[in-house]
């Protein structure tokens, strides 16, 4: 294993535990560990419910693009292989999407190189909805957002700071269109790959179940922050509060190993933009990151140990 790859799995860890001491530096172990105390665990329950329904919904949206090249995995092997990788996430980043497709080649017979590209095709399409959240959000909190900058940016520096990031954009993509080389050509190739991967969706045979199960993974998501808020006794967050934050832990989750230490500073981040204060909203935040983390520990390792029994005739 060579110095760039080790980097990559020991830089997230390092900053996953240095944001969980900032996080915790931020809050008394007594004062969070009282939160718990009082949590209430039936709409944590709930919020894992949704979850899980993501998880099932996002197992058999893999068959939409399995199918078309001669394949149809059984569903609780999807299912499990989709556990599994959310857990392997948590120890090395981006490597479960790797361990899934494996998964797949030793019990279903799927060739490595075709399954990892349908599970990269998801990706795209969870992108895309990814972007369509954060579209919405401008939308529905455009006023909120415009005083915000308002009033913690001078308007003219704004609006020659957008003017110029236009024209280094336009630049950019005009450099990015004639790029034959080096990183270039590497950013061309991803975008139009990119492209080819979110149209694709529209080609397929039954595009409109995919789209189906790729909105409703994404409304589960969201179900999953907003059911979980009544588990801190007296925590109210308005809509916006709920998108913005749901945002903000995405991204924090993208960063980090599984968002270790990321997700509850970037949630309490987030909801201290309307207000709330940062003693239950960093406790919300571990309360979120915790139940989910354990979900996948739990679902993860015992479809880890099942995968080999159920599949024992293989």
């Amino acid at each position: 294993m060579n110095i760039k790859r080790i980097l990559k799995i020991i830089l997230p860890l390092a900053l996953g535990g240095f944001l969980v001491w900032y996080s915790i530096s931020e809050i008394s172990i007594d004062v969070l560990i009282k939160y718990f105390k009082n949590a209430n665990y039936l709409w944590i329950a709930l919020g894992l419910f949704f979850g899980l329904l993501s998880h099932l919904s996002r197992a058999y949206r893999w068959k939409f693009l399995l199918e078309p090249m001669g394949y149809k995995p059984n569903f609780i092997n999807s299912t499990m292989a989709v556990m599994v990788a959310y857990l392997v996430n948590y120890a090395v980043p981006r490597a479960g999407e790797i361990s899934r497709a494996a998964i797949m080649t030793n019990y279903e017979d799927i060739p490595f190189e075709k399954g990892f590209g349908t599970i990269v095709a998801e990706r795209i399409a969870d992108l895309l909805m990814m972007l369509i959240i954060i579209i919405i959000t401008l939308f529905v909190q455009f006023d909120f957002i415009y005083d915000l900058l308002a009033n913690n940016f001078n308007p003219t520096k704004l609006a020659i700071g957008f003017v110029f990031l236009i024209l280094i954009s336009f630049i950019f993509i005009k450099y990015i269109k004639k790029a034959q080389a080096g990183i270039g050509l590497k950013i061309k190739t991803f975008v139009t790959g990119l492209i080819e991967g979110t149209t694709s969706i529209f080609k397929m045979k039954h595009k409109w179940a995919f789209i189906f199960h790729t909105v409703f993974i994404w409304l589960m998501y969201v179900c999953m922050f907003w059911a979980t808020i009544p588990a801190i006794n007296g925590l109210e967050v308005p809509l916006g509060g709920i998108l913005i934050g749901f945002i903000a832990g995405g991204f924090s989750i993208a960063a980090t190993n599984g968002g270790i230490g990321l997700y509850p500073v970037a949630v309490a981040g987030a909801l201290a933009l309307f207000g709330i204060e940062q003693e239950p909203a960093t406790a919300f935040g571990w309360i979120m990151w915790t139940s989910q983390t354990a979900a996948f520990i739990v679902f993860g390792g015992l479809s880890f140990l099942l995968l080999p029994i159920y599949n024992k005739n293989k």
